[in-house]
């Protein structure tokens, strides 16, 4: 068999897998998703870095010959680092194995099961839709700050700036709702003054002190016979100035210290609009579950595991010092 047949045996391989498949590189356990395939090429993406990387198919030839010119397969310790990735999708192949015991990649006679995959069960659980308001609201909020960039206010339409003001309300309102509830819950589970730390943050729980008077007649009762005269106590109360301005020519700002401000608030809400942008927003997600939200979260994960850039091939020039030729560049065993 021509390596051209096994470059296009290995390429529908590629093609065949799912989406959220993970190949891990032989030395390093460095996990990887294959993002596409093309005729000179195949694109992985490293989980941990997020880089993507183009592994050529004139590398892989090359990786492939010296499998051929070796006896008892090729020995992974003579890989450069860069290469490891070459060595994972190759075995993608039904016709070639890595055997991790003699630590060596091989040619079989026939076809193996034995691949670069990552056989640990997923942790990820099926996502379910939360059925709370908050939820619904945060998905539009979502939707509309992609819609219209909040970094530049001035530019906006009004009425973007009140989608924005009406959604923004929605979702404080409900945030604080629902934040009341998780509250109520770990109030139960924290004990006072000791920190608990999650991966977002920590809580303390803690105590306020807040007061109001008790009935007036109480209040006066139980000073007079402390000795107070009850006309120490009594002040003036905001009802009978009220009442005092309504039958004389004093002003409102004779008698208070007035802070006029404007504001806008929200005075009503379009929920059959809202209704119908958040179903058309299930929908696409709902798509992009089968196809794309899979490799999204792992790009999540890859940037907050982040601890290093991975540098392509640079280092590896010898094991590509004549690819142009068609063969040769990896060291001899």
């Amino acid at each position: 068999m021509t390596y051209s047949a096994r470059w296009h045996t290995l390429l529908e391989e590629a093609e065949e897998l799912a989406s959220t498949a993970t190949l891990v590189t032989p030395l390093s356990d460095t996990r990887f998703h294959i993002t596409d395939t093309q005729e000179h090429r195949i694109i992985i993406e490293f989980l941990e870095s997020g880089d993507s990387q183009p592994l050529q198919r004139e590398q892989f030839e090359t990786l492939y010959r010296r499998l051929q010119d070796t006896a008892g397969g090729f020995d992974l310790d003579r890989l450069p680092p860069d290469a490891e990735p070459y060595a994972a999708v190759l075995t993608l192949h039904p016709r070639i194995e890595i055997d991790v015991d003699a630590g060596v990649l091989r040619e079989t006679d026939a076809p193996t099961t034995t691949h670069g995959l990552n056989d640990e069960p997923s942790e990820q659980t099926d996502r379910a839709e939360p059925d709370i308001d908050v939820y619904a609201d945060a998905l539009l909020l979502i939707d509309a700050l992609e819609r219209h960039d909040p970094t530049a206010m001035a530019d906006l339409e009004t009425d973007g700036l009140i989608d924005l003001y009406t959604l923004l309300s929605d979702v404080q309102r409900g945030a604080d709702d629902l934040r009341q509830d998780v509250a109520d819950v770990l109030l139960d589970r924290v004990q006072h003054g000791q920190p608990v730390h999650a991966q977002y943050g920590s809580i303390q729980r803690t105590s306020r002190r807040s007061k109001s008077l008790k009935d007036d007649e109480e209040v006066l009762a139980v000073l007079e016979d402390a000795g107070i005269d009850r006309e120490r106590v009594l002040g003036i109360e905001p009802d009978k100035v009220n009442d005092a301005l309504d039958v004389t020519n004093l002003r409102e700002e004779d008698v208070y210290d007035v802070d006029e401000r404007a504001y806008v608030r929200k005075s009503e809400v379009d929920e059959d609009v809202k209704e119908t942008r958040l179903q058309g927003l299930k929908e696409q997600l709902a798509a992009s579950e089968s196809e794309e939200a899979a490799e999204l979260r792992d790009e999540i994960e890859a940037l907050e595991a982040r601890i290093e850039d991975f540098t392509g091939f640079d280092s590896a020039k010898e094991f590509y010092a004549d690819s142009q030729a068609g063969r040769g560049g990896c060291p001899d065993p």
